[in-house]
C-alpha cells in the first residue's frame, strides 16, 4: 500500500513552502515517525515525519523545490504491502493440533491528557521537567493552546506539582551556557545550489534563489521602512555596575541554575521598567486607533542558521533573571538548528537586538512591525569618560532606540532610553522598581 507524503499546514496565511533536505533517499527503509524531509516556511523550518513504516518509494519534490500546502511530495510503500508482494504463495500444510485460544492482554486505560495539538512543544518540555500534567495548568494561547509561559506562570504562583523546583523555578540542566555561540560565526545556512554564470572578463557570478525566511525578512524590513516614520535616538551606558554584579554572583548563580548570568536579562528587566514609564513604545497603531498593551512580550533577535529570527519571551515581566537566561539559551540553541516553534515567533510587543555579540559598535535597528520600538545593544569597550571631574577608563556601551515617530515623540523616546540607562547603571532599581 502506498502512503502519500503531503506538505502539512505550517501556519496561518502560509500557502507555499520550500522543500529542504531529504534525510532519506528513494529506496531507503523508514520507521514510523522518523524524520524524512525538512519543510522551510518564511518563519521556521519544520520536520516532516514518516506517517508509516516502510520504504521511501518515490520523491516527487527534490530538495530546494517549491511546494504548496497539501501537495504530495513523495510516497511510502508500507511494509505490509512490501511483504505481501515479495512473499510466495503459501503451500498447504498438514493439519496440526489446534492451539489453545488465548485472549490478548487488556490494554491499559489511557492517561487523561491534553491533545498533542493543544500543548506547544516548549510547554511540553517544561511540563516534563516540573512533573506537571497539562490538565493542571490554565491555558492562555489561541484556541486554548497551552504555552510555555502558562506553565512558568503557574509555577511562579506556587502551584508547582511533584518534581517542581524550589520557589516555583523550573529545573534546569547543569552546564548549559547560552553564550558560547555569541562570539562564534553563525552556522552556515542551508542554501540551494547556485547557478554559476561566466562573465566576459573572466570572472563569474553565483545566482542562488532566496530562501523563504530570507524573502520574509526582506519583506518585513521594507514594510517597516515604507509604513512607519522611523527615528533613532542614542545614549551610552556605563556597564561597570552590571559587570561587578555578575562577577560577584556568577559562580553561585551558575551552580544553582546551570546557566550563566548574562547581560540580556538585565536589559530585558530595564526595558520593561522603561516600557511601564513610556507605554507608547509598547503600543501599536491599528488602523486609526492606538492599542496600548498592558503586558510585556519581549522579542529577542537571534541570528539563526537560516537568518534572523525573533522568538518571544511571553510575559517577560513575570520571569526571573534565571528564567530569562534559560529561555534565551534555549532559543539560541534551537535557532541555530532551525527548531523553533511557529508559536514562539509570533507576536511580541517590543524587541531587543544585540549586535554587540558580533562586535558592532553602533547601529540603527529597524522596528519589527506592527511594534513601535526596538532597542539595539552594542559591544562593551573601555573608553575615557569624565567621572566626578576626573578622566577615567570605564566599560561603556552605546545603545540605540528606533521607534515609530507617528506615535512616539522625541521626548518619549529620550525618556525611555534614559530610564534604561539609569536602571542598568544602578541595577538595584530593578528590585526596588524605582
Amino acid at each position: 500500500m502506498r502512503v502519500e507524503l503531503r506538505v502539512p499546514a505550517v501556519g496561518e496565511s502560509i500557502t507555499e513552502v520550500m522543500v529542504g533536505a531529504w534525510h532519506k533517499n528513494a529506496g531507503d527503509s523508514v520507521a514510523q515517525d522518523e524524520t524524512l524531509v525538512e519543510i522551510e516556511s518564511d518563519k521556521a523550518t519544520l520536520e516532516l515525519p514518516a506517517p508509516a513504516a516502510g520504504t521511501l518509494a518515490e520523491i516527487l519534490k527534490p530538495a530546494n523545490s517549491n511546494a504548496v500546502v497539501g501537495e504530495v511530495i513523495g510516497f511510502i510503500e508500507t511494509e505490509a504491502a512490501a511483504v505481501a508482494n515479495s512473499k510466495p504463495a503459501a503451500l498447504p500444510t498438514p493439519a496440526a493440533a489446534p492451539k489453545p485460544i488465548t485472549q490478548p492482554p487488556a490494554a491499559a486505560p489511557p492517561v487523561a491528557a491534553a491533545a498533542p495539538s493543544a500543548v506547544t512543544p516548549s510547554a511540553r518540555r517544561v511540563l516534563a521537567e516540573s512533573g506537571l500534567q497539562p490538565s493542571q495548568v490554565p491555558a492562555s494561547g489561541p484556541g486554548g493552546r497551552l504555552l510555555k509561559e502558562d506553565v512558568i506562570r503557574y509555577q511562579q504562583q506556587g502551584a508547582g506539582g511533584v518534581g517542581a523546583a524550589p520557589m516555583g523555578r523550573p529545573r534546569v540542566a547543569q552546564g548549559r551556557d547560552p553564550y558560547p555561540i555569541a562570539g562564534e560565526p553563525p552556522a552556515p545556512p542551508h542554501t540551494p545550489p547556485a547557478r554559476v554564470v561566466a562573465l566576459p572578463g573572466g570572472g563569474e557570478e553565483e545566482i542562488v534563489p532566496m530562501s523563504p525566511i530570507r524573502r520574509r525578512i526582506a519583506e518585513r524590513l521594507l514594510e517597516a521602512q515604507h509604513n512607519a516614520a522611523l527615528l533613532t535616538t542614542f545614549n551610552e551606558i556605563d556597564m561597570g555596575a552590571v559587570l561587578a554584579l555578575r562577577q560577584a554572583h556568577q559562580e553561585r548563580f551558575q551552580q544553582r541554575y546551570g546557566v550563566k548570568l548574562g547581560f540580556m536579562s538585565f536589559f530585558v528587566k530595564a526595558a520593561i521598567e522603561a516600557l511601564k514609564l513610556v507605554p507608547q513604545v509598547n503600543a501599536e497603531i491599528r488602523g486609526t486607533d492606538i492599542v496600548y498593551k498592558n503586558y510585556f512580550d519581549i522579542g529577542i533577535a537571534i541570528g539563526g542558521g537560516k537568518g534572523l529570527v525573533v522568538p518571544v519571551l511571553r510575559g517577560a515581566h513575570l520571569l526571573s533573571f534565571a528564567e530569562i537566561e534559560l529561555a534565551i539559551a534555549d532559543f539560541a540553541a534551537r535557532a541555530q538548528a532551525s527548531k523553533l516553534d511557529l508559536e514562539e515567533l509570533k507576536g511580541g510587543t517590543f524587541t531587543i537586538s544585540n549586535g554587540g555579540v558580533y562586535g558592532s559598535m553602533l547601529s540603527t535597528p529597524i522596528v519589527n512591525p506592527p511594534q513601535s520600538g526596538v532597542l539595539g545593544l552594542h559591544a562593551i569597550k573601555e573608553r575615557a569618560v569624565v567621572v566626578n571631574g576626573l578622566i577615567v577608563a570605564r566599560p561603556m556601551m552605546y545603545v540605540a532606540l528606533s521607534y515609530d515617530h507617528r506615535m512616539v515623540d522625541g521626548r518619549e523616546g529620550v525618556t525611555f532610553l534614559n530610564r534604561v540607562k539609569e536602571t542598568i547603571e544602578d541595577p538595584a532599581r530593578i528590585l526596588l522598581e524605582i
